[in-house]
């Protein structure tokens, strides 16, 4: 846990003085890992969808990127619940460069963020 804050301590000391805008994304990709069977799985959802996979539940709850360069970085808030008991395993925000910051901790699942799903460009002159 120390070296967890020590680490988030160093990272946060390297960014600029000024805050960076995000802008909240319509979705994310998301990578799923069964490390038992070794099945893997991508998903697509939207924000406040949900997806299961084996015994986990994993919802978006919302997905950010920088607004100056959107596919430089993605943070996504997930909630994740055991199926079979309803515990909560995690809800918190997943940086796609950096899992290992806030990650699932769990003996069999693993999840990290791919990519915020961007909003589509409007076509030009509308």
């Amino acid at each position: 846990m120390i070296a967890r804050l020590a680490l988030i301590a160093g990272l946060l000391s390297t960014l600029p003085a000024a805050a960076q805008d995000f802008a909240s994304a319509p979705g994310a990709s998301l990578r799923f890992l069964d490390k038992l069977t070794s099945e893997t799985g991508d998903v697509t959802l939207g924000v406040g969808q949900a997806a299961r996979f084996g015994r986990l539940i994993v919802q978006l709850d919302d997905c950010r990127y920088p607004v100056s360069n959107p596919s430089s970085e993605a943070e996504a808030h997930l909630t994740m619940i055991d199926e079979a008991t309803q515990a909560q395993l995690f809800s918190g925000w997943m940086l796609a460069s950096s899992p290992a910051l806030s990650a699932l901790d769990h003996p069999r699942y693993d999840v990290w963020v791919l990519s915020c799903v961007l909003p589509e460009a409007s076509p030009s002159g509308e």
